[in-house]
C-alpha cells in the first residue's frame, strides 16, 4: 500500500519530497498583546473534541500542525503540567484544532487519522503522533508508521484507508485552517487562546498567567 493509492483532494496524499514546508512562521506566536476573538467557538468546520470538563470556567484552544516541531515541544513540555494543574482539576478544558500547513499532506493525514480514531482516542492518537513525529513526518514512506499507530488506536486497515479517502473530512480540516487565518489571525503554530483571547506567545509562563487571570 502506498500514498499513491489514497487520493486526497484530487492529488496524492503525499507527493514525493513534500515534507510540510510552509510560508507560515514555525516559531510559535510572536510576542504581541493578547487579542480578543468573541467568535472563536462559533461555526467551526471540524467539531471540537474537548479534553476536561465541559463546564470548566476556562477554555484553552490551540491551533497546531502535527508536523510542526514547536507544536511537538509545546505538547510534550508545556501541556503535561497544564493538564495536571488545570484540566484534571476541572479548572480548564482544552481543545486542539487542526492547522496543517498549506500543502502539508502528511499533516493533513495525521489529523484526519486522529479525528477518525474510535472510542474517544483522539487525544491518545495525538500523543502518539507527536511522540513519533520523526518516524512518519520525514522524507521516508509514512504509511507503515501511520497505519501502525492507527491500529493501536483501534482502526483496521480498511478504516485507515477509508479515513484518508474521506474528502468531506479533508475539506472540513482545510476550511477550519482557512477560517483560523481569516477570522482569528492565526499565522503560526502553535497559536493558543484562553477564553477567546489569543495569547502573544505560547510560553508556559504566558499560558499560566492567562489561565490564572481568567480564573
Amino acid at each position: 500500500m502506498s500514498f499513491q493509492k489514497i487520493q486526497i483532494n484530487r492529488r496524492t496524499l503525499m507527493a514525493a519530497g513534500l515534507t510540510g514546508a510552509s510560508v507560515l512562521a514555525l516559531g510559535g506566536t510572536s510576542a504581541v498583546q493578547a487579542q480578543n476573538f468573541p467568535d472563536l467557538m462559533k461555526d467551526i468546520p471540524v467539531d471540537d473534541i474537548v479534553m476536561g470538563k465541559e463546564d470548566a470556567p476556562v477554555t484553552i484552544v490551540e491551533y497546531a500542525s502535527m508536523t510542526c516541531p514547536h507544536c511537538k515541544r509545546f505538547h510534550e513540555q508545556v501541556m503535561p503540567e497544564i493538564k495536571k494543574t488545570y484540566i484534571d482539576t476541572g479548572k480548564a478544558k482544552y481543545i486542539l484544532r487542526p492547522f496543517p500547513f498549506d500543502g502539508d499532506r502528511r499533516g493533513e493525514a495525521a489529523f484526519m487519522l486522529a479525528l477518525c480514531a474510535p472510542n474517544g482516542n483522539y487525544y491518545p492518537m495525538i500523543d502518539a503522533l507527536f511522540s513519533t513525529q520523526q518516524a512518519w513526518g520525514g522524507r521516508g514512506n509514512p504509511v507503515p508508521e501511520l497505519l501502525r499507530l492507527s491500529k493501536l488506536a483501534g482502526m483496521s486497515e480498511a478504516s485507515f484507508k477509508e479515513c484518508l479517502g474521506n474528502q468531506e473530512l479533508l475539506t472540513k480540516v482545510i476550511e477550519g485552517r482557512n477560517k483560523a487565518v481569516k477570522d482569528f489571525n492565526v499565522r503560526a503554530t502553535p497559536t493558543v487562546f484562553v477564553n477567546n483571547k489569543k495569547l502573544g506567545d505560547s510560553s508556559p509562563e504566558t499560558l499560566k498567567k492567562a489561565i490564572e487571570a481568567a480564573l
